[in-house]
């Protein structure tokens, strides 16, 4: 199932599912960011009304998002940022309201679980983890996020070879691989990792699976890997795709294995290949990419071979 691509003078909607933005400024000035490129913008009426870490009560969060799916003027909806709140909402999600109005959906972090839900509930390929309203795109967007964002939105011809800087992605360790093809899933680990065994989770056999992470330290990151080799899921994995796991080093002062020495601990065994430093997670310089999709890896180039957008 596909949305439609973002032409100049399409309504974008701004939604809370999560957490909310720190200071009003990051709402109002990625308003503006998009007004001045020709786009007209909906704000979501519960956008800021904190409950702790909440944006707003899970009812409201909820309502926003089924608004924007309803409003036939919304084009693509834009997350305002992560934090923690999406996974509350995925049991009273109107999964055929989604499918009768499929739409762009972005962000990254805690949408994952957003994201890999409706993606298992309707097939929605039009979901793209990428830039955030009021974390990257508010103020200085970087300009390598910001092409890449628009050229992911608006083209409904496949991406084709993603861009990276001479030597930017490695491969973990030193054997060749025949070019592999499958579709991606995943995104934030610790998110994929919570909702691992729930029915809100597509099947993760025979998928390229892409993991980010930030602040967490190694052996986090090894505790939720390990739980997906017990579930199964590496070794069914056709390839491993690494973004940036950002702030993730070890705590000074104590004994800790290094973030590469527990990627190696994972996957050296598994035979497939894995791609390590991939511009995407938490940083300014990021792809927007769909989930979903159909990808080729081949030596340490990704490129997407399917379009998503009509």
């Amino acid at each position: 199932m596909k949305a439609k691509a973002l032409h100049s003078g399409d309504t974008i909607g701004i939604i809370a599912p999560a957490s909310a933005p720190q200071v009003a400024e990051k709402i109002t000035k990625s308003v503006r960011y998009f007004e001045q490129l020709g786009y007209r913008v909906e704000l979501g009426k519960h956008l800021r009304e904190p409950r702790g870490y909440l944006a707003a009560r899970d009812s409201s969060r909820l309502d926003d998002l089924h608004s924007m799916f309803s409003n036939k003027k919304v084009r693509a909806i834009f997350l305002i940022r992560g934090g923690y709140g999406s996974i509350r909402l995925l049991p009273e999600i109107n999964y055929d309201l989604i499918k009768r109005n499929p739409k762009i959906l972005i962000g990254y972090s805690d949408a994952t679980a957003l994201f890999n839900a409706i993606y298992k509930k309707t097939g929605l390929q039009s979901m793209f983890y990428g830039p955030m309203a009021g974390v990257d795109i508010w103020e200085d967007f970087n300009s390598f996020a910001e092409e890449c964002m628009w050229k992911a939105l608006t083209s409904n011809k496949p991406l084709g070879k993603l861009p990276a800087d001479r030597g930017e992605i490695k491969l973990l360790g030193k054997k060749k691989f025949a070019p592999v093809t499958g579709k991606l899933i995943g995104g934030n680990l610790t998110v994929l990792s919570s909702i691992m065994g729930t029915p809100l989770i597509p099947s993760l056999k025979d998928r390229i699976l892409f993991f980010e992470d930030v602040d967490e330290k190694p052996y986090r990151i090894d505790r939720y890997l390990a739980q997906l080799r017990a579930a199964g899921v590496l070794s069914s994995a056709k390839a491993i795709l690494l973004g940036q796991f950002t702030d993730c080093d070890p705590e000074k002062g104590k004994p800790s294995l290094s973030e590469e020495e527990v990627f190696h601990d994972y996957f050296d065994n598994l035979n497939i290949p894995v791609l390590m430093n991939l511009p995407s997670g938490h940083i300014p310089r990021q792809w927007t990419i769909p989930l979903g999709a159909k990808y080729r890896i081949e030596g340490n180039t990704l490129s997407v071979i399917e379009s998503v957008l009509l």
